[in-house]
């Protein structure tokens, strides 16, 4: 396919195909609960809700929620924050639903909401409208390298592991990266960091998916070269000595969007008050994470055997923003923690969601012809978001004018204008588009 092909079909205002029946329930959802649709005083249709969440450190708005008791003083004590042992297992207990045993909701990768309403990562490719209500943080994923690359010079620029994972292949070893779900923001991170150094990671190196709380086991016994995943596990890897940061995801993008509170759309259509609860209740929680004076409490709730079961300090030194690189390189206030709140984090931009489904097409997760604007009106329900904000009386300087935070500037200089991700694409040398 030709570039000119490519840009012409992104241009098109056309879903999906096989996707017109998601479209139009998402759509309905939104004509039944346009934003302030609440109905002011009335109590939560439900008082619980199945949230699920992955051990990692962008998870903590709801822990936090379920801990201080935030989802109770909303007026949903019984909301249910679940441990799910991987990305896949997160996706089919949404399907399942709360209701047969599943899920409601989940804090999740930006990208799933929309692989999932489209039929892309489900089984029989049966569509499951999900809406993103709100952004749970910015920033401190990292992408680690196996001790073995320690003297090879790499960092944020990725090029000087591309003549030695040649050799290594010429060798007739296997190189392999890890992520945790594929089309996911990890995976899209790792891509973006090999190509930006001239590898294309379709041919030369292999790609396997492994959970977020594996990836230092697996490392450990040799099963990766490279891995991408969020915190702690990047930590806990150079506090182990098994591996060491070549980057953090902030020095690629910084600022840059991470994981989103994702709601089943028909837990939103049949709990509209109750989705307005639990919106409040994990703003309110991210506040209270965002407070560098909570930075200690907070890795040790996480460190416990119920949420995470790993030591505080795998926590505690990236949460603050310091980054033990493990390769010689120790960083103070590098800026580059985690945002729960400061910054709009909460607030779950129209065109954030955008570059992870332009990305997502470049990688050939999703169709050339996504009409990426249509797909983003549909599933991100920022409107939502502001709804609860002015119901809890957040400040108005924390709730942004625009659903888009414009054009991104990347650290090679590539620029994503959400308002053409056309020239975005023909701007990328190495993608799956041909």
């Amino acid at each position: 396919m030709t570039k000119s092909t490519t840009t012409s079909l992104l241009t098109r205002r056309a879903f999906l195909a096989g996707t017109t029946a998601t479209a139009a329930t998402l759509v309905a959802a939104k004509t039944l609960f346009p934003s302030g649709a609440f109905a002011q005083g009335a109590g939560p249709e439900v008082t619980g809700a199945k949230l699920g969440f992955i051990a990692l450190t962008d998870a903590s708005a709801l822990v936090i929620a379920k801990e201080k008791g935030l989802f109770a003083k909303h007026g949903v004590p019984d909301v249910e924050v679940l441990k799910q042992a991987s990305w896949g297992a997160t996706r089919d207990n949404l399907v399942l639903g709360g209701a047969a045993n599943g899920i409601d909701g989940a804090h999740i990768l930006t990208p799933m909401p929309y692989l999932i309403s489209t039929g892309k990562v489900t089984q029989n490719n049966v569509p499951l409208p999900m809406s993103i209500v709100a952004r749970l943080n910015l920033d401190s994923q990292a992408i680690s390298v196996a001790q073995a690359y320690k003297d090879v010079g790499v960092g944020l620029d990725s090029s000087p592991l591309k003549d030695v994972f040649a050799k290594r292949k010429a060798e007739g070893k296997e190189v392999t990266v890890a992520m945790t779900f594929p089309g996911g923001t990890h995976d899209l991170w790792i891509r973006y960091w090999l190509a930006a150094g001239g590898i294309n990671p379709n041919t030369e190196v292999s790609t396997i998916t492994v959970p977020p709380p594996q990836m230092v086991a697996n490392m450990k016994v040799g099963n990766m070269d490279a891995f991408c995943v969020g915190e702690p596990w990047n930590e806990q890897l150079v506090n182990q000595g098994i591996g060491f940061t070549a980057a953090s995801t902030g020095e690629l993008w910084k600022g840059h969007p991470e994981k989103a509170l994702g709601l089943r759309t028909d837990f939103i259509e049949k709990n509209p008050i109750a989705t307005r609860a639990i919106l409040m209740a994990v703003m309110e929680a991210a506040q209270w994470a965002d407070d560098m004076a909570n930075k200690e409490e907070l890795s040790q709730i996480l460190g416990k055997r119920g949420w995470f079961n790993v030591p505080p300090a795998d926590v505690l030194g990236r949460l603050k923003g310091d980054i033990n690189y493990g390769n010689g390189r120790v960083v103070a206030a590098t800026g580059l923690e985690m945002k729960f709140w400061k910054d709009h984090a909460s607030y779950p931009f129209k065109s954030h969601d955008a570059w992870f489904l332009t990305e997502d097409i470049r990688w050939g997760y999703l169709p050339a012809e996504t009409d990426v604007k249509a797909l983003v009106d549909q599933v991100n329900r920022e409107d939502l978001w502001r709804d609860a904000a002015k119901t809890l009386g957040v400040a108005a300087a924390d709730i942004p004018a625009s659903s888009s935070r414009g054009p991104e500037t990347f650290f090679d200089g590539k620029v994503f204008d959400p308002e053409n991700p056309s020239a975005y694409l023909e701007s990328l040398a190495i993608t799956a588009l041909g």
